[in-house]
């Protein structure tokens, strides 16, 4: 008798079947934790082990800083166990110190003019990194031509007494920036030969500048103000380049050109001494008594709006066709990147000032701001230049074939791209440079980290925990403006991302 099966019928599905639901252990808070903390048996000793050193990590931390800490006391004997204290954190000494921290000695009836330049710092730096904020350009020009200018002289008070030397080099320094700025202009160039006249009697006010660290003379008075004989020639030349390059780009501008800026930085120069050396009615205050973290926000702004033109102007140079500009450029990035910045700040210190023609005299902190800037400037570079190699040429053909000008080519084709893919490595070096401003405490300036390591030695809050609360609170200072640039970088990086992501 054979056996009766039923013939196949094969299922044919004739509409879109629902995916099934995941299992309810993979989804979730509890798949996440499996499936990362617990996938495998070795993974799981090891959560289990990283757990409890955290949650033993957490609750000395928050025993030492909170439960035990003292918050409240005029001097050591509240964060002593006789007077209370349970052996944690001694807040009462940042407290009582934290004025100091904030502005070193400053005087304190004249810290009004500090907390009014930080409240200008940042208004207009919000102005610039804000996108939404309309009047870019302004919000730029002011924050970085008039407000360096308004916080010297709200921090120092004002009314210099320029030298004849110092006179000489502001004046070059605006003739070398008009006859850059003429030149460009492809209707002049260097041909024309009031240019080249110009470019002369600017090199030679700058021989006779540096000759004059080295050569003594008779004092010159001219225009109320001590000149040597060399500064005075210098002061001549740079005035006959300025005439000369400045008739050249009136004549060449006439008729549709920008005229008013040919006289910009001669405008400038003349504004900034002026301003300078006016009588606003501010107290005196001597940069020796500064400190805490306006000496450290003035040594990294400083540095930071130095570094990164002259990074710039050194990373070009690098990559010139010009061996005497290559070779200038390479030997200064291999030097300042072969020092230690501690070497620097002591070279700054006392040798800078042997370098300077007669006349020009630093005091200590703008000693260190120069070391810091041209240390700092090295580095920055090297990262710019490999921004700059990162581009392809193409780009540099296509420049070259619109006719551009170096500079335009530079300043509109090329640094825009390469500065933005080497964003995180100029924040990086912002970082770096804003840390090692501690360092600066070797000469004798007292910064935030300086100021706090000399509150230890106040027979008033000598505690053994003391030292610990005081470095632990310098320490989140520093983490704060260093954690708030690197988020803005990448935010910088987010909204400058064109899409060229793999």
């Amino acid at each position: 008798m054979e056996e009766q099966v039923a013939p196949y019928t094969p299922y044919i599905a004739r509409d879109q079947k629902q995916p099934l639901p995941p299992p309810s252990s993979d989804v979730g808070i509890v798949g996440t934790v499996r499936r990362n903390l617990f996938a495998t048996p070795v993974d799981s000793v090891l959560s289990v082990l990283g757990g409890i050193f955290v949650v033993w990590a957490v609750w000395h931390i928050l025993d030492w800083a909170w439960f035990n800490a003292v918050f409240i006391g005029s001097d050591r004997e509240a964060c002593t166990p006789e007077g209370g204290g349970g052996g944690g954190a001694c807040w009462a000494f940042i407290s009582a110190k934290f004025g100091q921290f904030m502005y070193g000695t400053y005087p304190l009836d004249q810290r009004w003019r500090v907390d009014t330049v930080l409240i200008m710092l940042v208004i207009l730096s919000a102005g610039v990194a804000i996108p939404k904020i309309p009047y870019k350009r302004l919000n730029a020009t002011l924050l970085l031509a008039v407000f360096p200018v308004v916080t010297l002289v709200l921090l120092t008070g004002g009314e210099f007494d320029f030298s004849g030397g110092t006179i000489s080099l502001l004046l070059l320094i605006a003739a070398g920036v008009t006859i850059s700025d003429v030149a460009a202009d492809p209707a002049v160039g260097f041909h024309r030969l009031p240019v080249k006249a110009a470019a002369a009697a600017a090199l030679f006010a700058l021989l006779a500048l540096l000759l004059s660290a080295f050569v003594n003379g008779t004092t010159i008075r001219f225009l109320d103000m001590a000149f040597s004989p060399l500064s005075l020639v210098a002061l001549i030349a740079s005035i006959g380049a300025l005439v000369a390059v400045v008739a050249v780009g009136v004549g060449s501008r006439r008729g549709g050109g920008n005229v008013v800026g040919v006289f910009l930085p001669t405008v400038a120069v003349l504004a900034f001494i002026f301003v300078l050396s006016a009588d606003f009615g501010l107290q005196h205050v001597p940069t020796n008594i500064w400190g805490g973290l306006m000496l450290t926000l003035v040594v990294a702004l400083t540095g930071i709006a130095a570094s990164l033109p002259l990074g710039i102007l050194l990373a070009l140079g690098r990559r010139s066709q010009m061996p005497a500009v290559k070779l200038l450029s390479i030997v200064f990035i291999e030097f300042w990147r072969g020092v230690p910045l501690i070497t620097v700040l002591f070279m700054a210190n006392f040798m800078l000032p042997l370098f300077m023609p007669e006349g020009v005299t630093f005091n200590q902190l703008l000693r260190a701001l120069v070391g810091v800037a041209l240390f700092s400037a090295a580095y920055m570079a090297e990262v710019i230049r490999g921004g700059l190699q990162a581009i392809p040429k193409g780009q540099y053909e296509g420049a070259d074939a619109m006719a551009l000008t170096y500079w335009q080519k530079m300043r509109m084709i090329i640094l825009p791209q390469a500065l933005k893919l080497v964003i995180p490595g100029i924040v990086n070096t912002f970082i770096g440079l804003f840390k090692d401003t501690s360092l600066v405490y070797i000469i004798g300036l007292a910064d935030l980290l300086g100021t706090v390591r000399r509150g230890f030695s106040d027979p008033s809050w000598i505690t053994v925990s003391t030292p610990a609360t005081g470095l632990i609170f310098a320490a989140f200072v520093y983490w704060i403006f260093c954690f708030s640039m690197s988020r803005y970088s990448i935010y910088t990086e987010r909204r400058l991302d064109t899409g060229h992501k793999r």
